[in-house]
Parts: structure tokens; sequence; C-alpha cells
């Protein structure tokens, strides 16, 4: 009992040092995360924090992780409705996906841009962002499935083409109006026709689209 107190107690400071470089990189940008200053707002000396976290990469690469995988719980939700239409499951998907972008700005910026010079996730940060290609690759070939998509569009370019205009959309928010609310900015508003073009380009009618 001893030890799930203590462990209990680490796994809180690990979050809550999360949160404060969140806030940090929120103020002063996601490049200059300061460590002594996470350091000061969570009430220890700096050469404690290296007990948690054994440098500024590391913490970088502990929210990428949680970033990814807050955007893989994100889509869950709408994987069982890809049996029942996919084409709108894939859009209440990317409206929620929108949203949770426009929620976590910074988060945001280190899973879509490469903002920190010399940071790449680890494979095991980076693993959750595999599996929400996975998922997009599901609901792709859902709508195959279903006659509401040319097979093409679950195919590698099919779902490379689909990231890059949502990327587009939400880079573009993240540039000009990060504080706008989701569904109201200049570029997430545009969501649902970026939707559109990517569905009528594959339409299942027209079979596999033009070279």
């Amino acid at each position: 009992m001893r030890e799930d107190r203590r462990l209990r107690r680490r796994n809180e400071t690990v979050q809550e040092i999360l949160d404060t470089a969140i806030e940090v990189m929120g103020e002063e940008g996601v490049a200059a995360l300061s460590l002594a200053e996470v350091a000061r707002r969570v009430g220890m000396r700096p050469p404690s924090l290296y007990q948690y976290f054994p440098s500024k990469l590391a913490i970088y690469d502990a929210l990428f992780e949680r970033g990814t995988r807050q955007m893989v719980e994100v889509l869950d939700p709408y994987l069982p409705r890809l049996a029942e239409d996919p084409r709108r499951a894939i859009a209440a998907g990317q409206e929620a996906t929108i949203a949770w972008v426009v929620a976590n700005p910074v988060l945001a910026q280190l899973l879509y841009w490469r903002p920190v010079p010399g940071f790449e996730p680890s494979p095991q940060a980076f693993g959750p962002a595999v599996r929400q290609l996975e998922v997009l690759g599901e609901a792709l070939r859902a709508a195959v499935d279903a006659g509401q998509l040319a097979p093409a569009a679950a195919s590698e370019e099919g779902v490379a083409l689909f990231t890059v205009l949502m990327s587009g959309v939400i880079s573009q928010q993240l540039s000009n109006e990060p504080s706008a609310p989701a569904g109201k900015g200049r570029f997430t508003r545009l969501t649902p026709k970026a939707l559109d073009m990517f569905f009528r380009y594959y339409a299942a009618e027209k079979g596999e689209p033009d070279e």
C-alpha cells in the first residue's frame, strides 16, 4: 500500500509537471519551454524536476504522447457509427478532432507542426498517432464497403490526401485564429467543405479518380 501511494503521488506530480509545461508554453511559445520556470511553478527546485524528466525533450515527448492518446480517445466513440453511416461518422469524428485542436492549441502544435528544433517523438509517443491513421484507414474502408466512396479513397494516397486537407485546415486555424471557438473560426468553418471535396473526388460512381 505504501508503494501504491508513492507511485500515485509520483504520477500526480508527473501530470502536474506536464500541465504546468503546457501552461508555460501557452504563454511563452512551444519552443520556449523553461524547465526552471516549470519547477518554480510546481514548487520544486530545478534539479528535483530531473527526477521525473531527464531533459526538456523528455517533457515534449510525454506531451506528444498525451496529445496523440487524447486524439485517439476523441475518435473512439465514432467507430461504432461506421456500421450505420461511415461517411457521416467520418465527418462527425473530424468535427470532434477540430474541436479538440481548438481546445488544446499547445498540444496540437506539437502534433501537427515541428516547433521544437531537434525534437522527434519516440516510438512509444508516436504509437497512438499510428493508431489514429489506422482508425482513419478503417473508416475510409468502411465507406468504400458501404458504396459511399471509390476504393482509391482507402488507399495510401487517399489517406494521405485526407490528412493533407484536414491538417491544412488545422494549421491555418492555429496560425491565424488560435483563439476562435471550434466551428466559428474562418478556417475551421471550412471543414465540411474540405470533407465534401474529398468525398466528391473519391465518389463511388466515378470509380478510380483520374491521375
